[in-house]
């Protein structure tokens, strides 16, 4: 900045030649071109080029000629207070330029507002129709409830650093080929409640990151193969109510670190061999009602660490031998109520050792398996169950005689015990109890 003193006009110049530059914006520049101020004993005149610095004037009281000495002494003062009044303007001459330049390249869309200097983008319920331009800063778009249609290839690319992003309710009916193309650091999806019934292949390309993926409630019927192996990192797959029919070999290949699979009340009616090989670390599998007449013993063969196991209300009436036997170790919930269920293999429960909670209530079941362990039970559902109480049920009259847990099963045969409860038929006293190796009763 130059500063120029005419005592002919009794004026100060103050000229601003170089450029200046805001600090993270390259291409900004204030003064392009020589910003000129005169400074004058009478007037201060402020003068730019530029819109957001209009033209001021700020007249300063008349001093008197006669009185040239005092003015002499008075100039510098006078002078330091005008320099003042130039430093305020200038700055908010930068504020405003910096906000009008800045704004406009990370600005909020209409009509959705931000929070957090656009780290989070709301657009819930706004009436939107396609998905809007926003910032690569963001890490939360909450698009849901709106009328989207369908999601095409790269409509979220410029959003490289999102890392939740929420499409709940938006009338979805296709997701196009890399529809999430660029969202490599994205790890949650929400696509729950829509309307999609056609998925392209490679429309998760690029979704490494993904953790949690929810497409419940929408019009799915099938799943290609390989559908899901971009998502390596994949733990939570929720596709409950759908209407997916089967499961292919090599569905989920790819998503070997899946832990909770969800496919309840869909139209499931089979579980190809090999649907669920890739991932074999499953720790909850919920199937419950689907259309599965048979259990599907080779699909679920390779599954290692199965905590949980949901098969109720499905038309299933009979359970094979070796059901649970490669995750016996680990299963500790395993629901098979409301099924019809009316027989288990001999060796239905070879293997299961863990078992906690084991509902098996309205179904039609007589007696249980003799292999089967009460050890661990803390929970068992029983009521609505035609059982004949007979020594067969000898071991589950046992637990019951010393576990707190008293479950409700009303005997139905013989008819000198019918309509009593287990707990308190006569019918076991004269039942051998099954010795193991070591002779302890069990």
């Amino acid at each position: 900045m130059l500063l120029q003193s005419d005592d002919t006009h009794s004026s100060l110049k103050i000229f601003a030649l170089p450029p200046f530059t805001l600090p993270h914006t390259p291409s900004l520049s204030l003064f392009s071109s020589p910003l000129a101020l005169s400074l004058s004993t009478h007037s201060l005149s402020f003068h730019s080029q530029d819109p957001c610095c209009c033209q001021n004037t700020f007249l300063l009281p008349d001093a008197s000629r006669q009185q040239k000495a005092k003015e002499r002494s008075t100039k510098l003062t006078d002078s330091r207070g005008i320099m003042q009044v130039i430093r305020i303007q200038l700055v908010v001459c930068i504020q405003f330029f910096a906000i009008f330049i800045l704004g406009t390249e990370s600005q909020c869309p209409s009509p959705c507002h931000c929070h957090g200097d656009l780290q989070h983008v709301i657009c819930d319920n706004v009436g939107l129709k396609k998905i809007p331009r926003i910032t690569e800063a963001t890490r939360l778009v909450n698009l849901q409830r709106n009328n989207l249609g369908m999601l095409p290839t790269g409509g979220f690319s410029e959003m490289k650093g999102l890392v939740s992003l929420h499409l709940q309710q938006c009338q979805i009916r296709e997701i196009a080929t890399q529809a999430f193309k660029g969202l490599k650091k994205l790890i949650y999806l929400y696509l729950s409640n829509n309307e999609i019934s056609t998925i392209k292949s490679g429309a998760f390309d690029d979704l490494t990151e993904l953790t949690y993926l929810y497409m419940d409630g929408n019009q799915i019927s099938g799943l290609s193969k390989g559908i899901f192996s971009p998502m390596i990192n994949l733990f939570i797959l929720q596709l409950d109510n759908n209407k997916i029919q089967d499961l292919q070999s090599g569905t989920f290949a790819g998503a070997k670190d899946l832990r909770w699979l969800h496919i309840s009340n869909n139209e499931l009616r089979s579980m190809q061999p090999g649907s669920l090989d890739d991932v074999e670390n499953l720790a909850t599998l919920t199937l419950d009602r689907n259309k599965l007449s048979t259990y599907p013993t080779e699909a679920m063969s390779k599954l290692r660490v199965v905590e949980e196991l949901n098969l109720s209300k499905n038309p299933l009436t009979f359970i094979p031998d070796y059901a649970f036997r490669s995750f016996g170790r680990y299963i500790e919930k395993l629901h098979l109520n409301d099924m019809s269920l009316e027989k288990f293999s001999n060796a239905a429960f070879e293997g299961v050792t863990a078992l906690r909670t084991l509902h098996l209530h309205n179904n039609k079941l007589k007696v249980l398996p003799s292999n089967l362990v009460f050890t661990k039970m803390q929970n068992l559902t029983l009521f609505n169950n035609p059982w004949s109480c007979n020594c067969h049920l000898a071991n589950l009259r046992k637990w019951m005689d010393t576990s707190r847990h008293r479950p409700d099963a009303i005997c139905a045969s013989p008819p000198n015990q019918k309509g009593k409860q287990i707990r308190d038929s006569t019918a076991f006293s004269k039942c051998k109890m099954k010795r193991s190796k070591k002779g302890a009763r069990h």
